[in-house]
Parts: C-alpha cells; structure tokens; sequence
C-alpha cells in the first residue's frame, strides 16, 4: 500500500492530507507556512506540527510522494526548505509549486480552463490545451490584487471616507471601527495608516454583511470587485486565444471565500462573465486546492513507479 502527501499552503492557514488508492486517511490543518506572514520560525513550527498531526492520524511514519501548494513557491530558498522538512518525514518524493498550480489541477486535472483565485490575495491563471500557461493579476497587496479580501477592506475604508467628507450615508467606518476598536474616525485613521497596519482582508465579511443590509459603499466596493476578478479572466482567455491559437472556450473555475462567501461578488462574477463570453461554463462551486496537491502527489508517486 503506497500512501501520498497532499498540502495547501493558504495565506492564513494551511491544510494537510494522506490518502492511499484514492482513500482519505487523514486531514490536518494549521496555521499559515507562508514565510512572509508569520515568519520563517512560526512557519517551520506550522509546517512539522502539521506533518505530525497528519502522520499520526493516517498511522503513517513515510510516504512515498508528497506535493505542497503555496503561494510563496517562487521565492528563494521556499523549495528548499520545504523539501528538507518533508526529508525529515520520510518523503521518498516531492514538489512544491505555487497554491494557483494545485487549485488549478484540483479543478482541471491536467487540462485546460482558467482559474480565477480571490481570498486574501487575488490572481488569475490560465492553461491551454497545448500545456501553456498565461496569467494576469496577482502582483500582491499594495501593487495590486483587485478583487482580493485585502483588496475589499483597503477599498471599503478607502470610499467610506470619501463618502464621510461628501457626507454621504454609509456605515462602513462605523462596522470598521467596531472590529478594529478605534472608537474614533482619527483613531481608525491612525491605525489603518499605521505600519504593518491592520489585517484589511479580515474586513471582507463585515463589507459583505454590510452589502447584504444594502450599504451602498459596500455594494459598491464588492460590484468593483467583480468586475475586476471578470476583467481578469476576460484577459487570461484573450491570452489564450492569441497566443496559443485557442479556438473553443475553456471552462472558469473558482477558488478563496471572496467568491465563496460574498454572494454579491459571486453573482456579478457569474453574470458578467456570461454577459460577454457566453459561451464559457462558469463553475458553481469552489474548488478544493488540496485535491489539487493529492492528484500532483499520486502523478509523482506513479512516475516513480
């Protein structure tokens, strides 16, 4: 019996799994191992509780294969590091690619579509039927990442002032002075200012809420969003048809709690991409990364076979 590692690396929490012939034997989470958002320290901490929380529930001391997901595969030293914890676990065999890679096999398989991701950060991939890749967006929280929880919060804050100056109704500073403490309009300004500064992605579900009573900072905040996370997609399958001769369209899936969660995005981003590509099936539902690293993993365990 030949057991398989798959890991999702999030941006706030990272989740773990063990199958064996297409069997869960176990599933883990722990916090983030994204070195940039807690530290290397914290990270490597994450990283082995996890492993020997998975481990021990599977009642697995080695597994033949493992892939990891996460979004900060592409920086130096990431791989490395990785790969010399799971030597510790008795990995015979592993990758590590980005969280868009895994998410983007977890919906397709190998095959072609476009991925839109939309959670704390935000990005937008896309694979031909020829295996070439094209992405747009996903250039991190100041430089970009429309459409993102981050993105959401930022924004909010952002037109809610505007609207304070124009004295027009909202009650978006009201919410974020609630969930950030800052009883006045100078104290939210001084700490939303501040470096590091708050977490403006956990601010998404309170926007959302405030969408859903009909806050029109909000509904226009998550519209913008939409719009964008669309936007993107329209251009990954603009790259796809001229640059990689595609003729047909591919299918659009989804993953992150932006579209998940806040159904005034989810619907817009729905609509607006059959407004202009009627043609392309939209998923309905999110897709569920790990799977993504598990299908990866058991590639890499029956190569080796």
């Amino acid at each position: 019996m030949s057991f398989v590692l798959g890991i999702d690396g999030g941006g706030t929490r990272t989740r773990a799994s063990i199958v064996s012939d297409g069997r869960v034997l176990a599933f883990a989470e722990s916090g983030s191992i994204k070195r940039l958002r807690v530290g290397a320290e914290m990270a490597e901490e994450n990283l082995r509780n996890l492993l020997t929380d998975v481990y021990a529930q599977a009642g697995v001391k080695s597994v033949k294969a493992a892939c990891c997901g996460v979004a900060s595969a592409a920086m130096p030293g990431i791989p490395e590091w990785i790969a010399a914890v799971f030597q510790d676990f008795g990995v015979e065999r592993s990758e590590v690619v980005g969280d868009e890679v895994i998410a983007l096999d977890a919906a397709f398989k190998g095959g072609p579509g476009i991925l839109q991701i939309a959670g704390t950060g935000s990005n937008t991939v896309g694979r031909a039927p020829d295996g070439g890749m094209e992405n747009a967006g996903g250039w991190s929280s100041r430089l970009g990442d429309e459409g993102s929880g981050y993105w959401i919060g930022l924004h909010a804050v952002r037109r809610a002032l505007n609207a304070y100056d124009r004295e027009e109704p909202t009650r978006v500073l009201e919410a974020v002075g609630c969930a950030w403490g800052t009883p006045t309009i100078e104290e939210l300004v001084n700490l939303g200012d501040s470096t590091p500064g708050p977490d403006f992605a956990a601010l998404a579900p309170v926007i959302s809420e405030l969408a859903e009573e009909g806050d029109p900072v909000a509904v226009g905040v998550l519209k913008q969003a939409a719009a964008d996370l669309v936007g993107f997609v329209l251009l990954v399958r603009d790259k796809l048809h001229r640059k990689h001769h595609l003729t047909e369209e591919v299918p659009v899936a989804w993953i992150g709690s932006v579209i998940d969660k806040a159904w005034h995005v989810r619907e817009s981003f729905t609509a607006g991409i059959k407004i202009a590509a009627p043609g392309i099936v939209v998923g309905d539902t999110e897709v569920a990364g790990i799977e993504g690293a598990i299908w990866r993993a058991q590639r890499l365990a029956d190569e080796k076979a």
